[in-house]
């Protein structure tokens, strides 16, 4: 399987050799979202990386929201297994797909895709990777063959699950909402009891660019990783959650698992506690 962050220059010489050698091409994927409300699609026709098809979050990585559920639940196997077709990437598809955030929104498809044994990546450093004029416009693909799969279990948990013994919680929302200071949007402030702060964001440089192997590890072992805990990754609505766990996989930690409730599930359940 490719590793799961690629560099531009990656990018290019995997083209070179698939118009040389005939191996499976590369689907790029723009999974520009935005929180504040702002719409990724209308971004992506302004310019995109050419030959970038839009992935959109709430239609292809997403089933329907609510309380009980949270924000953004896993889809069912066959509507994500359908999106994908529609996008023309297929089960022998390399996909490398960025935002303009380096990577913590696309980290949802590229860990949906790795989690049912696809090829996908990030592109590192995103959109500003690419150096040259971007494209106008939508792209479109012929329609791909992508296997509907279940997802796996060994690799979720959901909220009754939350307070199993060995389980080590990580919150990748910034900090200010890990502590309460502020909640833009889901119903309470905190975070799950005994959860700890490892803001997503963080996991980038200066220049928007993930971090090397040897400093992520040094952040995961600060807040009490080591390569034999059970680390459940969870955010706002599961979505940011899953930079935490591409950059876990970077670090060389056994995988991760994710809470696709997130807080926006776990917030609007009254009865449970809140630190």
């Amino acid at each position: 399987m490719v590793d799961p962050v690629v560099t531009m220059q990656w990018l290019r010489d995997r083209e070179a050799t698939s118009k040389v050698e005939g191996v499976v091409g590369v689907v790029l994927a723009d999974v520009r979202w935005y929180l504040d409300g702002r719409s990724g699609h209308e971004a992506y026709l302004r310019g995109h990386i050419p030959g970038a098809v839009f992935v959109d979050l709430e239609s292809c990585l997403a089933g329907p929201g609510g309380p009980r559920a949270g924000r953004h639940p896993l889809p069912a196997p066959e509507v994500f297994a359908a999106g994908m077709r529609r996008l023309g990437i297929s089960d022998a598809t390399t996909v490398v797909a960025y935002d303009d955030a380096g990577g913590v929104i696309a980290a949802r498809l590229v860990w949906m895709l790795r989690v049912t044994g696809h090829d996908a990546a990030l592109l590192d450093g995103g959109i500003e990777a690419y150096a040259g004029p971007l494209d106008v416009g939508e792209v479109t693909r012929e329609p791909g063959v992508f296997s509907s799969a279940e997802w796996p279990s060994d690799r979720l948990v959901d909220i009754d699950d939350l307070e199993g013994p060995g389980l080590l919680l990580l919150d990748a929302r910034d900090r200010s909402r890990f502590d309460g200071d502020v909640e833009p949007i889901d119903p309470r402030r905190g975070h799950i009891p005994g959860a700890r702060s490892l803001p997503c964001r963080q996991n980038l440089d200066a220049d928007g660019r993930v971090l090397e192997a040897a400093k992520l590890r040094e952040r995961f072992e600060a807040v009490g990783v080591d390569d034999t805990t059970n680390v459940v990754s969870y955010c706002g609505s599961g979505v940011t959650a899953c930079f935490n766990l591409i950059a876990l996989e970077v670090a060389g930690f056994p995988p991760g698992r994710l809470y696709p409730g997130s807080w926006s599930q776990y917030s609007h359940a009254a009865e449970r506690p809140v630190a």
